[in-house]
């Protein structure tokens, strides 16, 4: 079945200590520098089903689906299991309890889950990623089939070339004193952390947040940094970020919309990237 779809699968070796993760070195940083602003139309539209509309369970459920996964590919600690450090990572974010991400590490070689990956594009020749995790991929596939043909999208091979994947830091636009962070003291924040870029982004309560993207392996690395100098981490995981940008119009933004809210209520889905400007 080739529609679109990446199964992922990693091997490495078990060790003990399983918070104790790997120092990674600092990757040079590109030399320019570009701020995306992320006050438009499509930042607040987008946002209307967040994760806060989630159940909390809901997002627990999910979450312990990808401990899971990431134990049964790559074995139980995160100091030699890159892709169980980063949900990891993920699960703290969203206040995971210790307790809950240790009992999904200790049942991670009973998954029976499989990570899929589907390509599409969707109104106004936007592409977008679904993240899947699943017991049942024909499922899965029909599922997410039927939602797209019935809100504007079709599966689409090579819809992946147009993102990278990268982690990504999300802080307060203020340090712990209340001090607003101007961009051009969080790009010299980003230098001194490791980071790649820095953008600013408007979240679902119209509030301006600060997103640091860097190398997957730097992700842990990064975020301390942030911390360390002052910032607040709203949330650490790994993303796909879009390198190439579509432009809609207000009939199709609204289309993008109807259909992102649609694929949000899929169980199945546990994550959702566009590249819609």
């Amino acid at each position: 079945m080739s529609v679109g779809l990446t199964l992922t699968r990693a091997n490495v070796l078990f060790r003990q200590h399983l918070f104790t993760f790997l120092d990674h070195p600092v990757r040079p940083i590109h030399a320019s520098w570009t701020a995306f602003a992320g006050h438009n139309k499509w930042s607040k539209v987008k946002h209307v089903k967040g994760p806060k509309d989630l159940a909390r369970s809901r997002v627990f459920q999910k979450l312990t689906m990808m401990i899971r996964l990431a134990v049964k590919e790559g074995g139980p600690n995160p100091e030699l299991n890159s892709n169980l450090a980063n949900v990891i990572e993920q699960c703290r974010s969203n206040s995971m309890p210790k307790s809950s991400i240790e009992a999904a590490i200790s049942g991670g070689d009973k998954a029976k889950s499989s990570y899929l990956l589907y390509e599409v594009r969707g109104p106004g020749g936007s592409s977008l990623l679904i993240e899947i995790l699943t017991d049942n991929a024909k499922r899965s596939y029909h599922e997410i089939r039927y939602l797209l043909n019935h809100n504007g999208g079709i599966f689409a091979d090579g819809a992946r070339h147009n993102f990278e994947k990268k982690g990504v830091v999300s802080v307060k636009q203020e340090d712990r004193s209340g001090n607003p962070v101007s961009l051009d003291r969080a790009l010299e924040l980003a230098i001194e952390a490791g980071a790649e870029d820095v953008k600013e982004e408007e979240d679902e309560d119209e509030k301006i947040t600060l997103k640091f993207i860097c190398a997957v392996p730097t992700l842990r690395q990064v975020r301390e940094k942030l911390e360390s100098q002052g910032l607040s981490s709203l949330s650490a995981s790994v993303d796909f970020i879009p390198t190439i940008s579509a432009q809609l119009s207000d009939e199709e933004m609204e289309r993008a919309s109807q259909l992102l809210e649609a694929l949000r209520d899929c169980m199945d889905v546990v994550g959702i990237y566009d590249n819609i400007a």
